[in-house]
């Protein structure tokens, strides 16, 4: 299997704010699904990097502890970069904030109520996915579009290509730190299976939220939905519909599985190059935003404190 070592990048990606709302080619619908998607990160990546976190003193191996350094760099880069994002979503009239308090109290009854090993279970299952999707995004255009935001499609191509880059580190804890028996054999299906019967469900319920409080909307909801449904299960596009066709999906389930059997490295020497016109792009930062995050930071600690 491949040994690829994740590469912590401090990319700024500065997206335009009057474009968050519909940013995609497809229009608001899809832009919209995209955004939902953004919501998920903050507390995602925190319970991801928590979880590779909790066993990183049982790593004897070092070059997986500087797989897994690396890793939490990465996922702190991208979190910082979706809070700002999901920001601009709840300066558009969205309720961006309210399913992002939701989410993290959720993940937070999830880690304390699995544990830590179940926890885990749950992250090498979502990153399977995380994998599956970057890897879509990646080889086909379409998904994103060609005449999309460049800022907004940027932001997820740096995304996808570091998913990419990481992809294997916390399976690799998963196969280090715990015993290759039936009980965690086990354990690692079900969460995929409890993962998805969660995950999916969710992420519908944020984008029609989103959807439906977007006041720029004016009807075409079924047209719109319509559209999401085809970028996710058409022919041509597939998002999902592809890893599931082609086995790829299904390939988790298998004992041997290991997230490098689907190798699609080629697409990690196209980095550097692709940081290059980001940092090229001359973005310049939204003070308002980064000052109105400060500010919910703060109100937070007071509240928390009180």
């Amino acid at each position: 299997m491949k040994n690829i070592m994740p590469v912590r990048r401090d990319v700024k990606l500065n997206l335009p704010e009057e474009k968050v709302s519909n940013w995609h080619e497809q229009g608001p619908h899809v832009t919209h699904f995209m955004n939902a998607l953004s919501l998920f990160f903050p507390a995602g990546e925190r319970m991801f990097m928590d979880a590779v976190r909790n066993y990183r003193d049982d790593i004897t191996d070092p070059e997986l502890k500087k797989a897994v350094v690396a890793f939490i760099g990465q996922e702190a880069m991208h979190s910082r970069e979706h809070v700002e994002y999901n920001e601009m979503l709840d300066r558009a009239g969205l309720p961006a904030s309210q399913l992002d308090n939701f989410l993290w109290g959720f993940l937070a009854f999830i880690k304390k109520t699995l544990g830590k090993r179940l926890t885990l279970a749950g992250t090498i299952a979502l990153e399977h996915y995380t994998a599956l999707m970057a890897d879509q995004l990646l080889r086909n255009p379409d998904v994103l579009g060609e005449k999309s935001d460049p800022a907004y499609k940027q932001m997820w191509m740096w995304h996808a290509y570091e998913e990419t880059e990481h992809k294997a580190v916390a399976y690799d804890v998963w196969n280090h730190v715990l015993p290759d028996n039936m009980h965690n054999r086990f354990s690692r299906r079900l969460a995929m299976v409890l993962a998805t019967a969660i995950f999916w469900p969710l992420v519908a319920y944020f984008h029609m939220r989103l959807v439906f409080a977007d006041k720029t909307i004016k009807g075409g909801h079924l047209k719109g939905f319509w559209t999401v449904t085809k970028m996710l299960w058409g022919k041509k596009v597939g998002v999902l519909r592809n890893p599931v066709a082609n086995g790829e999906f299904m390939d988790y389930f298998k004992a041997d599985f290991h997230p490098w059997m689907h190798d699609n490295s080629r697409f990690l020497t196209e980095i550097d190059n692709f940081v290059a016109s980001v940092e090229g792009s001359g973005r310049k930062p939204n003070t308002e935003i980064a000052n109105a995050i400060r500010a919910r930071m703060n109100s937070q600690l007071k509240a928390n404190a009180a």
